[in-house]
């Protein structure tokens, strides 16, 4: 039991530090003054998502008036995807995809994580929805864990997740 807990405490250790530079920018502030986009420029842990959020051409829908509520992966997240994957996603021939994918994590709405319940759903700019997960353990947004939540930006805000979560894109395609 000794080892079970130092083991949790040693692996949200290790989770704080990761995210530390989230969390001192946040921190740099008395008030929110950055939106999304801004917020996620200056955040290292998220720079692939700005990559992708450029190559997708959303970087002025982020920046509009919203308010939305971004899921947003991070750079582990998406290096966990398949090999190849992101790499191709990138590539211009995909941006239909890559903006599906990137509108999955988007929320129409100021959605903070008190606003949670287990076995909610909501839905996503892309259109189909994401199930959210509440227990002892957590936050879940689809088969994604809520890393860090509630970083205000001017124009909504941003929960940090550890996983690319993906919409059902043969239903979409399908037009089921």
């Amino acid at each position: 039991m000794k080892l079970f807990k130092f083991s949790i405490i040693t692996t949200f250790s290790v989770f704080l530090l990761a995210m530390s530079p989230l969390a001192t920018e946040s921190e740099k502030h008395d008030h929110v003054t950055m939106d999304i986009v801004e917020l996620a420029v200056e955040t290292e842990a998220l720079s692939t998502l700005v990559a992708a959020v450029e190559a997708a051409g959303l970087v002025e829908v982020l920046q509009g008036d919203g308010p939305f509520t971004v899921f947003a992966p991070t750079n582990e997240a998406f290096e966990a995807l398949p090999e190849g994957t992101l790499e191709s996603l990138l590539e211009e021939e995909n941006r239909e995809m890559l903006v599906a994918i990137l509108t999955y994590h988007v929320v129409p709405g100021k959605v903070m994580s008190g606003d949670l319940s287990d076995g909610m759903t909501a839905e996503t700019v892309q259109g189909s929805e994401v199930s959210i997960s509440v227990s002892d353990y957590g936050v879940r947004i689809d088969d994604a864990s809520v890393a860090q939540a509630d970083v205000e930006a001017t124009n909504g805000v941003v929960h940090v997740i550890d996983s690319v979560i993906l919409p059902n894109m043969e239903q979409e395609s399908s037009g089921y």
